[in-house]
């Protein structure tokens, strides 16, 4: 890592304090891996909406996205968004995986986020084409390198998986471009290209950001 990048994340880490930022993307676009990797580089935490359904669903052995489906409104505000207030998250910034990623959930998750010392500052969108993740799928199915999804296993429940982000999830992103949060990241390239990307984005929209404010 060059000196100018290590700055740009120090930078980043400074601007985001105990703040978040919200990362989505299409199934198998890396939002998970890019995500972990970059609240790992500013000291932060990693909440991820799927994780958490999928554990809670594997717990309580009820079962909403097996068929490619999202959990329903009420049962993500039940399990997902308590784990804002826990406190070995207090301290830290948090980088969310697609946290409120159905239509309507996007102000209940801001205002939870602000109310726990989180507020959201940004929202990132990893623009990876439908093609493309079909191609991932494909890739993944034959390595079987993801461990044992459900919604994994069989074609027609991962174009569900795509299907809903284009119906549910699309419009939460219109929403944030309209209160300017949004961050727009080429996801379709070799995983360091990315992150590269991602950090250099997030550093001119806090640099943006900051003038504006002062």
């Amino acid at each position: 890592m060059d000196t100018d990048f290590g700055q740009k994340i120090l930078y980043i880490k400074q601007w985001l304090g105990t703040g978040s930022i919200n990362v989505f993307g299409l199934p198998m676009s890396g939002k998970d891996t890019v995500g972990m990797r970059l609240a790992e580089a500013i000291g932060g935490k990693f909440l991820s909406s799927g994780l958490i359904i999928r554990a809670n669903e594997e717990l309580t052995r009820q079962h909403y996205t097996d068929k490619g489906d999202m959990a329903p409104t009420d049962v993500f505000m039940k399990w997902v968004l308590p784990y804002f207030d826990k406190p070995e998250l207090k301290d830290f910034p948090l980088v969310l995986s697609s946290i409120g990623r159905w239509s309507g959930e996007e102000d209940a998750v801001m205002d939870k986020a602000e109310q726990s010392g989180h507020p959201i500052k940004a929202a990132v969108i990893l623009n990876v084409s439908e093609a493309d993740v079909l191609n991932r799928w494909q890739s993944v199915s034959v390595l079987k390198d993801r461990g044992h999804r459900i919604d994994d296993e069989k074609p027609e429940v991962f174009q569900n998986r795509i299907d809903e982000f284009r119906r549910k999830t699309a419009p939460v992103l219109l929403h944030y471009r309209a209160l300017g949060l949004l961050i727009e990241v080429n996801g379709d390239a070799e995983r360091d290209v990315v992150f590269a990307e991602l950090i250099n984005k997030i550093y001119q929209f806090a640099v943006n950001h900051a003038s504006t404010s002062q």
